[in-house]
C-alpha cells in the first residue's frame, strides 16, 4: 500500500488526540500534545531524509 493513503490517517489520530487532550486536560495537555507532536513529526522527517536539520535552525551552508 502506497505510504501516502496513511497520513490522513495520522492527521485523524493526531486530531483526535487533540480533542481528547482539550476536552479533559485542559488547555496545558492540549499544549503538550501538540508539542510533543510537531518534534514527533519533525524528528521522523529527519530520519527519514525529508528534513535538514541545519537548514531548519539556521545553519550555513558552505559550497
Amino acid at each position: 500500500m502506497d505510504e501516502l493513503r496513511w497520513w490522513p490517517v495520522v492527521g485523524l489520530a493526531f486530531g483526535t488526540a487533540l480533542g481528547f487532550a482539550g476536552a479533559f486536560g485542559g488547555v496545558g495537555a492540549f499544549l503538550i500534545v501538540l508539542v510533543l507532536g510537531v518534534v514527533g513529526l519533525l524528528t521522523g522527517r529527519a530520519i527519514m531524509g525529508d528534513l535538514d536539520l541545519r537548514e531548519l535552525i539556521g545553519g550555513r551552508r558552505h559550497s
